[in-house]
């Protein structure tokens, strides 16, 4: 389970610290797959962010009693100047994974040739991704984090990760945030909105958009 209790997230600005998560709190139970609707700037990257612990949160505490992958497609812990090779053993060193293994699947399911064997400053951002999601989906997590809607090179490209993500793992929990109804409903138990640093939950889907599409129209 992963318990989010009383999480407050502050950064420094010119004009002094900025609130963006304001007391948030929710659990995740083992297989459940949560979807969070918010606009730009609400806090849903932010929040990712802290889940897989890249940032910590100001206060408040955040329990993870099952192990958790960083945001699909996040390249931002590789080093530029190693090849996706190097980068690839040193993250199975991390996770205590079968490099060989791993590389299989990474060969197999980013398809980028030789290039994984050139330096990550060599990569567009798009291979970069591939790599990243790839890894992400060859570890075995309990939980996955997914920043928006998986849309990782060609539609070809994109319709085999989520045939991977959303059917082959279909055991596993996620958390995704998006501003996308059609993918918080197909692949999602519940729902939540982040407005202005706040959380609300609803008791389904459809409240939660309605809240959501209301609150767009405000602004």
């Amino acid at each position: 389970m992963i318990i989010i209790k009383d999480v407050c997230k502050k950064y420094s600005t010119r004009k002094g610290y900025k609130t963006v998560l304001n007391n948030i709190n929710f659990s995740l139970k083992k297989g459940e797959k949560i979807g969070i609707l918010g606009r730009n700037g609400a806090g849903k990257s932010t929040l990712i962010r802290l889940i897989s612990e890249i940032e910590k949160p100001t206060s408040g505490t955040i329990t993870r009693n099952m192990s958790i992958s960083w945001p699909l497609a996040f390249s931002g812990a590789f080093q530029g100047s190693l090849t996706g090779m190097d980068n690839l053993k040193f993250i199975c060193r991390i996770y205590e994974c079968n490099i060989e293994k791993t590389k299989k699947y990474v060969e197999d399911f980013a398809e980028l040739g030789d290039y994984l064997f050139e330096p990550l400053k060599k990569y567009s951002s798009g291979m970069k991704a591939r790599l990243a999601f790839a890894l992400s989906l060859a570890i075995e997590f309990d939980c996955y984090l997914i920043d928006e809607v998986i849309a990782v090179g060609d539609s070809r490209f994109t319709e085999k990760c989520k045939k991977e993500l959303f059917e082959n793992k279909k055991d596993r929990a996620l958390i995704l945030v998006s501003h996308n109804m059609n993918a918080i409903k197909n692949y999602c138990d519940r729902a939540m909105v982040l407005d202005s640093g706040n959380l609300y939950q609803f008791e389904t889907i459809e409240e939660a958009y309605k809240y959501h599409n209301n609150q767009q129209k405000i602004s």
